[in-house]
């Protein structure tokens, strides 16, 4: 039997209206809760920044390096409003790109939201570290978590050169 290891995580939640205190962080809460009871332990980081593409690429930068998270959730800044740029400080960071898991986001929840395929989040993975990009609402972010829960200790196995020889739906995670 595999003994997995540790899987750490960082919620980022991308927010001017949070950062600067004008209303709570209501969407990083809801990521610290499932991917707490997913992974048995607390985020090693939440944090709140502004919508700055800079910012969010140095944030990013810093919890996979430094901070060695395996996984970065990051929620806000998907959309298409001028400062939506969390696709584009993540594209910057990532050494490549994860297309199924947004794709797979997008697909389920465009049965519950036509508005869905708006999300231009995307998911890449930065050296050993996952990078998902989630939509800024808890309730999107709650749908779009979902999807993925079953998938990602796979994925951080995967990622982090823990052998596994099943398919995710036979793996004990």
């Amino acid at each position: 039997m595999t003994t997995h290891p540790v899987r750490t995580y960082a919620v980022l939640t991308v927010s001017d209206r949070a950062f600067q205190g004008r209303r709570a962080d209501a969407s990083g809460p809801v990521v610290t809760e499932m991917l707490t009871e997913l992974l048995g332990n607390q985020p090693v980081a939440m944090r709140v920044v502004p919508d700055d593409e800079a910012t969010i690429r140095d944030t990013l930068i810093e919890l996979c390096d430094r901070s060695k998270c395996a996984l970065v959730v990051t929620t806000g800044g998907t959309g298409l409003a001028p400062r939506d740029v969390t696709p584009e400080a993540t594209r910057a960071v990532i050494s490549r790109e994860i297309p199924g898991l947004a794709e797979v986001m997008r697909a389920a929840g465009m049965k519950k939201t036509p508005t869905a395929c708006l999300s231009r989040g995307l998911c890449g993975q930065r050296g050993k570290s996952l990078i998902i990009n989630l939509s800024g609402s808890p309730t999107a972010v709650r749908e779009q978590l979902s999807v993925l829960l079953p998938i990602l200790p796979h994925a951080l196995d995967v990622a982090n050169d823990v052998v596994t020889d099943c398919k995710v739906t036979d793996c004990k995670s």
